[in-house]
């Protein structure tokens, strides 16, 4: 359980640094998230967040199978 909740938090919080630093500057206005608004750019942030996320459990699951 604590396995799957550092993944998470490692996952979001460098999905949001790649978004934030890397990604968002580089979208047009209307594709950037705006805070306390759900729109376009909260997707993508989501969806970077997710990878990541999978990526993590992927490796993880390889691990375990060694």
């Amino acid at each position: 359980m604590l396995a799957r909740w550092l993944r998470a938090l490692a996952a979001v919080v460098a999905g949001n640094a790649l978004y934030f630093l890397l990604a968002a500057p580089a979208l047009p206005e209307r594709l950037r998230h705006r805070p306390f608004a759900p729109d376009a750019g909260l997707g993508f942030d989501f969806l970077i967040c997710l990878a990541l996320y999978l990526a993590l459990g992927g490796l993880t699951g390889v691990r375990r199978r060694r």
